[in-house]
């Protein structure tokens, strides 16, 4: 077999494991805002915890990064990571309180930052062969599909009025088989460093410059982008939309993510980090779209909060594997990682305060702080271009 054609099942493979992760974990998300309201929590309750189960679950990552890197056992850490993340999920339907709820969401996502930096470093030697671009394109296309299917099982379990203990019973199913898939890449893939086909270059003591500043970048793209569980909680609250449609709308969203991360991603091989820029520019007026205007503007705004959330994802590991040697990518991401996940957490709770006192505040301040990423993308361009 090819070494291009290996990879690309390889990526495919780990790409089902992520679909049936995000149907499992997305599935849930799409409703953790109004259950959490139903449990009797504000929004601000909603804001600093779904911030802050992002910001641990990036934090972690700097650590998780760093032990990839140190040890090379990236499949241990992955395996460790997924049983973390999608045995929190069915637990939520046994929960009576807000605090507890709160706990498992946090729990969830800390089973995230575990495997995250492990898996895309493995992505990340298989996209040598393919191109950074399409092996995360691809990947997060599937990912995202996984996100799209789980609120769409949501959405019909709550059409028949089956309650949120069902919803959150039933996502077992597609946990228990994302395990089983995994395992069965690991054995038929055990060492995805073989994938690694450039030239071997000298190991780099420090991270480049360039990509301190695409971080510092990211960081306001982060602190800009409201977090689904806000948004739902506003639908919920101003009745736009039902519990149903509220699911429907984020299977949407993740749809349209799945798709611009396909498309992105090629664009990326294409064009470069041009790409980004223009992505950010889209993606920042999904808030104004999303608070201040009925249905169909909000489904609009959906699109391009779907768009926004896979671009980023997608260009920015791409980035990562093209700036950064094979050695220290674990800790690249990690770095990355932790940084989006404090921007989030402040930018989440700041924003959920700032709902309970101006929604025209909160829409200007996510418009302004993905707008002033900007510049730092376009200089970091530059820089990348001079080879800085």
């Amino acid at each position: 077999m090819k070494a291009s054609e290996s990879a690309l099942k390889f990526v495919i493979l780990l790409g089902c494991v992520s679909l049936l992760a995000d149907f499992t974990y997305e599935g849930a998300r799409s409703i953790t805002g109004p259950y959490l309201s139903t449990l009797g929590a504000s929004a601000t309750v909603v804001g600093v915890v779904a911030g802050f189960g992002e910001c641990i679950g990036y934090v972690l990552r700097l650590l998780s990064g760093y032990l990839s890197d140190k040890t090379g056992r990236y499949w241990t850490i992955a395996i460790v990571g997924y049983l973390i993340n999608l045995a929190a999920v069915p637990l939520l339907a046994v929960t009576s309180s807000w605090q507890a709820a709160s706990a498992l969401i946090i729990t969830e996502r800390i089973g995230k930052a575990i495997r995250t930096p492990a898996r895309d470093t493995m992505i990340s030697y298989a996209g040598q062969t393919l191109g950074s671009g399409r092996a995360f394109g691809i990947h997060q296309a599937l990912d995202h599909t996984g996100a799209i299917l789980g609120p769409l099982l949501i959405a019909i379990v709550l059409w028949f009025h089956a309650g949120y203990a069902l919803s959150f019973s039933i996502l077992a199913v597609p946990a228990v088989i994302a395990l089983s898939v995994l395992v069965m890449v690991r054995w038929r893939y055990p060492d995805p460093e073989a994938f690694e086909v450039a030239e071997p270059v000298p190991e780099a003591h420090k991270l480049p410059n360039v990509f301190w500043i695409y971080l510092t970048g990211v960081a306001f793209v982060a602190f800009g982008f409201v977090d689904f569980a806000l948004i739902a909680f506003h639908f919920s609250r101003t009745a736009m939309l039902p519990p149903v449609w509220i699911a429907l709308f984020y299977s949407i969203g993740m749809a349209a993510s799945a798709l611009g991360s396909y498309v992105l991603g090629h664009w990326f091989d294409k064009h470069g980090s041009a790409v980004l820029i223009y992505t950010t520019l889209v993606s920042s007026i999904a808030a104004p779209l999303l608070f201040f205007s009925g249905f169909l503007f909000a489904l609009v705004g959906m699109v391009v909060w779907g768009v926004g959330l896979g671009g980023q994802v997608t260009l920015m590991s791409a980035l990562i594997a093209q700036l950064v040697p094979g050695g220290k990518r674990g800790m690249a991401y990690g770095i990355l990682y932790t940084c989006f996940g404090l921007a989030w957490f402040a930018g989440s709770a700041l924003m959920g305060y700032l709902y309970d006192i101006s929604i025209g505040l909160l829409a200007l301040t996510s418009l302004s702080a993905q707008l002033l990423s900007l510049p730092l993308f376009w200089l970091a361009k530059n820089s990348e271009n001079k080879g800085v």
